[in-house]
């Protein structure tokens, strides 16, 4: 793989480390907004990295023009690098909620579902990648 790739993957590796952490201080019981709220930013720069490294990892298998997330996580279960392609449009249409979330009960769904859910499907990706 190129070296375009190992810096993303490095990258999406960390983003996910931290993703992680928030979530630990989430599920700890009394946690803040604060921290309801960090678990949801560190989740969307963590799915950016996802589908931009699975990209160019698709890119250097010679599968090109596939230049949206949608096109992109369907390639990607297509070649079994994800483990729920329904999990995976959940994700997508969480993430493109997110900039947008003002109701209480939807911010706290969508950070169920990243402590619950979405971190399993990282880190499938993740093995699959490496």
């Amino acid at each position: 793989m190129n070296s375009k790739f190992e810096a993303k993957l490095a990258n999406f590796r960390n983003a996910l480390q931290r993703l992680k952490e928030a979530v630990d201080e989430f599920n700890q019981p009394g946690a803040s907004e604060v921290i309801r709220d960090g678990v949801i930013q560190r989740f969307e720069f963590t799915y950016e990295l996802a589908w931009k490294t699975t990209k160019v990892y698709l890119e250097d298998l010679g599968i090109v023009d596939i230049n949206s997330p949608k096109a992109v996580i369907r390639e990607a279960y297509a070649q079994r690098l994800l483990g729920d392609e329904k999990n995976w449009l959940l994700m997508l249409k969480d993430r493109n909620m997110t900039s947008d979330m003002y109701k209480e009960e939807m911010t706290e769904e969508v950070a169920e579902r990243i402590s619950t859910l979405y971190i399993q499907e990282f880190e499938f990706l993740l093995q699959k990648l490496q």
